[in-house]
């Protein structure tokens, strides 16, 4: 049974590892609420999954440690798990799905793990490690449904309950539960009147659905760029658990998701993966409209994104803040056009990164299309660029 007093053993032996993360104040994102960020995306192994696999090893018993560990993984377990058995001197097998992004998969080679691709998503990766510790006689440390792992994240609930005394509520990612379990289990037990919300992915509701329901669930797929957190079906554990102490959870969209790691790297100069970004994501988007001007921590759970993810999540995060548009343009096809489609772009304060001119039989024998990609400030920008090509006869499709 999961106790305080467990989670503050979980505390000391992580003394040994972990870093205490910072709690810093985000007055740049949003002033509509009073907010704080818990960094532990600046976790050694770049995430939080550190704390639950450490403890959960640090507990096994030397026959366990003897057959080696297997775990699977969307990526950040693996690094937990691969490094926590490395300090510990045992073997590691991990199961990732192979989609996995590969600074992930190169990470966990890099901690000492050995690695199992396999086709699909974590819940097929968790199925072929399954098998593979029948097969073999591996010790299985689950990611996330397992009352030492819940104990080891946990911790994150202790250490805000400390940092942040004043907070009116907390604002935790939910995959399969691990993390927001043993934060709303510890906050609950120290400062009861501390809200505890969740935030899922649109495109993996799993414990949203199991929790509207009375009953866990399972997804039949699973569609999100926020990898750490696509499970098609919680915990039993961490059902629980979510039903007895979270307030509440929403889900955010891919576009959304992308929005805030956008605002994090540029107002807060914060990494952020998916998975990490989605508390921040619910507040930008006014998920929890009941917590304006009230004093908030968003956990930012993780910062192992890949680099060439990176640039097309920030690609997707201008074009859904207003920051870059493309405009199709209908001009005649003679000299002097695109000049002065230019100029009037250039008298609104925008900036052309690339241009395409094509023709097109509906625009007659005499016409073409433009297609000009723009840097802008917002959605109001972009309406003023349109509003002062249409008055000068400009036609945009």
């Amino acid at each position: 049974m999961l106790t305080l007093d467990k989670i503050r053993d979980a505390e000391t032996v992580l003394s040994e590892v972990t870093h205490r993360t910072d709690v810093i104040r985000a007055s740049k994102l949003t002033d509509e609420y009073d907010l704080f960020l818990k960094t532990e995306n600046l976790q050694i192994t770049g995430s939080f999954k550190i704390r639950g696999a450490y403890y959960k090893i640090s507990r096994l018993s030397d026959e366990e440690k003897a057959r080696g560990v297997i775990a699977c993984s969307a990526g950040n377990h693996a690094q937990g798990v691969a490094m926590a058995a490395a300090k510990s001197g045992i073997r590691s097998l991990i199961c990732l799905p192979a989609g996995a992004p590969i600074s992930k998969v190169e990470a966990t080679k890099k901690y000492g793990a050995e690695v199992c691709l396999v086709q699909g998503v974590y819940d097929d990766a968790y199925q072929r490690a399954l098998e593979l510790k029948e097969e073999r006689g591996y010790t299985f440390i689950h990611p996330f449904d397992d009352e030492d792992v819940i104990a080891g994240q946990g911790t994150v609930g202790l250490e805000l309950a400390e940092q942040l005394k004043d907070m009116d509520a907390v604002i935790v990612p939910v995959g399969g539960g691990g993390l927001i379990s043993g934060v709303a289990f510890a906050i609950k037990s120290l400062v009861p009147h501390v809200k505890v919300l969740g935030v899922q992915a649109a495109g993996a509701p799993s414990m949203l659905h199991s929790l509207k329901d009375g009953r866990i669930e399972t997804l039949s797929s699973v569609s999100t760029i926020a990898d750490g957190i696509a499970v098609k079906q919680p915990g039993s554990l961490t059902y629980e658990l979510c039903r007895r102490y979270v307030n509440g959870v929403v889900t955010v969209s891919d576009e959304e998701i992308a929005r805030a790691i956008l605002a994090l790297l540029e107002k807060e100069k914060m990494v952020a993966e998916g998975a990490g970004a989605v508390p921040v994501a619910a507040l930008l988007a006014g998920k929890f409209p009941e917590l304006k001007g009230k004093r908030v921590c968003c956990v930012v759970s993780g910062g192992n994104i890949d680099v060439t993810s990176l640039s097309r999540i920030i690609d997707r995060g201008l074009l859904m803040s207003g920051r870059k548009c493309t405009l199709n343009i209908e001009v005649l096809d003679q000299p002097g056009q695109l000049f002065k489609v230019a100029g009037i772009i250039a008298d609104c304060g925008a900036n052309i990164t690339s241009v395409h001119h094509e023709h097109a039989s509906e625009t007659g024998i005499i016409g073409c299309f433009v297609r000009i990609d723009l840097e802008t400030r917002d959605f109001d920008h972009i309406a003023d660029i349109k509003r002062s090509l249409k008055s000068q006869g400009f036609k945009i499709s």
